[in-house]
């Protein structure tokens, strides 16, 4: 049996647009659930150190960055920030409490997202990438197929 496979900047493509989907929701629901002084009340129940720092910056992190990933608009070097974030929030701030907000059940979401970060810092934004568009619409003749004689 012969399958036409689809190329890997599609598969990615797929990680790329439901990660930044997953992470601007996230965003939301900060912004949702008492924004900057509830997430800052969040940060320092955590232990967080300068918690009025990571209360505003996380959120415009999330509600940016995830936009960023999910149009493929630099995603590849937001896409480092994140590995960063997702590193802390799942094996700094979760692996040693109990659930609900710790443990395995709490940490799998991250470490999901942290598997596609990790993806597309190394591979980049793959098909449908806004960053794509406009790269060739500012050269288009880089992108001009010869024509067939």
């Amino acid at each position: 049996m012969n399958m036409r496979t689809l190329p890997p900047s599609w598969g990615i493509a797929v990680v790329r647009i439901m990660a930044g989907i997953i992470i601007t929701v996230a965003a939301f629901e900060k912004f949702g659930g008492g924004g900057f002084e509830g997430f800052t009340k969040v940060s320092s129940g955590l232990g967080l150190p300068v918690p009025q720092l990571w209360g505003i910056f996380i959120p415009l992190l999330e509600l940016v960055g995830g936009l960023m990933v999910l149009l493929g608009l630099g995603a590849r070097w937001v896409a480092f920030v994140f590995i960063i974030e997702y590193f802390v929030t799942g094996f700094l701030l979760k692996v040693p409490r109990q659930p609900p907000f710790g443990g395995w059940d709490s940490m799998r979401i991250d470490l999901m997202l942290w598997a596609a970060v990790i993806a597309i810092a190394m591979v980049g934004s793959g098909a449908f990438a806004l960053e794509d568009v406009l790269r060739r619409r500012a050269r288009p003749e880089a992108y001009a197929r010869p024509l067939a004689s």
